[in-house]
This record gives structure tokens, C-alpha cells and sequence, in this order.
């Protein structure tokens, strides 16, 4: 079981600067043991972790910034909406950051949902159904673009007329796409056709999780897909009364139905102790699972 973080929040208290923080934070996690870190891909802060007014950093900034400071961590956004870049854009901007972090990111993209920030902020916000078809068409522009296929696309939505993108990203044959959302008719069946990893959120129960996992199963069966090939990741939080065993008791139902790379985030990310306590305890613990 591969360990990672997620970092939602970057209002932290005290007198110290978002960016001294996030660097303890990042290094901490990167010599704990941690596989992997994430931000999320928001202009304005989400309801779930407090008023939007909040500080939002723009997520591949934030990730550039961790790449020059680690040396071991996955990066990746969880997870980009597709409605904020152009496709073409949107795939020299992660392949930038793969270069940069020398092949250690990841490429999270799903079909966006925050229709204040994007109103707010003067970026169209098509309805649900359009935003499935850019997601398809972004799938396919960045698969094409990370290919020795340079020539033109053209889809319903985006029309490319050459999808040059040099240098080609370190990692080989590109960087982990991973499809976050649950969608049972249409995001699982995207992950199943052009994803390597999948994202699911913890807090619809371990059990829900479980026949989310059966209906990618299925998708993948009907494609030809195997069902191996795709990384099965869960998004939880780690709450400050939670103990490491109960951390380690999670890891471990999700390791039964399938799941290979559980990502927490915490409230008090910033002291650094649950970062501490989850490498003393909890990596080592599920390392093998």
C-alpha cells in the first residue's frame, strides 16, 4: 500500500509564510516515506475546508515549487478541472512539470464541478454533459500530444492543428493519467478506457467504494481492458483523534477491495506531528498490504 498526501489548505495559523510552511511540509513528506503529494486544482477555496476567501494557490505553481524542493515524491493535482486550460495548454503545462521533477509526476483530470470559482473568475462553465465530452477530448488530445503523433486533432469541442509537444515528458511512456471522480456510466468509463489510475473519495464508506471498484471491473471487461493495469487510489482525511492504528485498520479494508495508494490530508498539516507520526508508524505498517 503506497502512502500519499494531499495538501487542500494553504491558510495555516501563526506567523509564518505559506511558503516556509509548505516547505517543511513537503520535505517532511518526501524523507517520511510518503509515495506520493498532492494539491488540488481550485482558484477559490472549496466549502469543505472553510469560506473562499481563503488563500488558493494555483495547483501546478504549487507543484513546480515542490518539485524544486523534493527528490523522491509523486506530484500531482487531485484533480485538474478540465474547464480551466485549453487541452493542448494543458498538456505542455504537465509535461513542464514532469520534466522539471524528473518524471515524477502525475496527470489528475476529471470534469470540474465549482461553478463559483469558474463564474467568479470569468471562465466558462459549460453544462455537465459538455464538460464529459472536453474530458473525453482532452483524454485523447494528451494521449496524441505524449505520442510520436504530431499531427492535427480535431473533436467536437477542440480543434488542434498540430499537437508538437517537445521535450516529451520523463516519465515513460508518460505520466500516470489518473481520472478522479466515481461517475458509474461515465467517469469510470473513461478511467477504464484512458486512464492508469482512478480516485475515489473515502467518504462514501468502504462498502460503496467497493462496488465503485466492481462497475470499473466491469467497464474494463467490456473495453479489453485489464482491470490490473489501473492503479486503484482513495482520498481520505486523517482526523487529529484518529490513532495510527485506526489509519493502519482503513489501509487495510481498502487493501482487501482492491485499493494500492491511500491519500490523506490533515487539519494541522503545518505542526508537521501527523506527517512524523504517519512516517514512524503507519508506512511501515502497510507497506506490505
Amino acid at each position: 500500500m503506497r502512502i500519499g498526501l494531499q495538501i487542500p489548505r494553504f491558510t495555516y495559523p501563526g506567523s509564518r509564510s505559506i511558503p516556509a510552511v509548505l516547505k517543511d511540509v513537503v520535505q517532511t513528506a518526501d524523507a517520511g516515506g510518503f509515495y506520493s503529494v498532492w494539491v488540488m486544482d481550485h482558484l477559490f477555496q472549496i466549502a469543505v475546508n472553510g469560506p473562499p476567501e481563503m488563500d488558493m494557490l494555483e495547483g501546478y505553481a504549487a507543484l513546480s515549487y515542490f518539485a524544486a524542493l523534493t527528490e523522491k515524491v509523486k506530484l500531482g493535482t487531485l484533480v485538474t478541472g478540465v474547464i480551466y486550460r485549453y487541452p493542448g495548454v494543458l498538456a505542455k503545462t504537465a509535461t513542464t512539470l514532469d520534466v522539471l521533477c524528473g518524471g515524477r509526476s502525475y496527470f489528475g483530470i476529471g470534469a470540474g464541478w465549482f461553478e463559483r470559482e469558474a463564474t467568479g473568475l470569468g471562465v466558462p462553465f459549460p453544462p455537465i454533459k459538455t464538460r464529459f465530452e472536453q474530458l473525453e477530448e482532452t483524454l485523447q488530445i494528451v494521449r496524441q500530444m505524449w505520442s510520436d503523433n504530431d499531427g492535427a486533432y480535431t473533436g467536437k469541442h477542440f480543434k488542434l492543428a498540430e499537437t508538437l509537444c517537445y521535450p516529451q515528458p520523463a516519465s515513460k511512456p508518460h505520466p500516470p493519467i489518473m481520472v478522479g471522480g466515481g461517475g458509474e456510466r461515465k467517469t469510470l468509463r473513461l478511467v477504464a478506457q484512458y486512464a492508469d489510475a482512478c480516485n475515489l473519495i473515502d467518504h462514501i464508506g468502504m462498502p460503496e467504494i467497493g462496488r465503485k471498484f466492481d462497475v470499473l471491473k466491469r467497464h474494463c471487461e467490456r473495453l479489453g481492458r485489464p482491470y490490473e493495469q489501473i492503479e486503484k487510489t482513495i482520498l481520505g482525511r486523517a482526523l487529529p483523534d484518529q490513532t495510527s492504528a485506526d489509519i493502519i485498520a482503513r489501509c487495510q479494508t481498502a487493501a482487501k477491495l482492491g485499493a494500492q495508494h491511500m491519500i490523506f490530508n490533515f487539519q494541522n498539516v503545518e505542526t508537521i506531528k501527523p506527517l512524523e507520526m504517519f512516517a514512524r508508524e503507519v508506512i511501515p505498517a502497510v507497506a506490505a498490504l
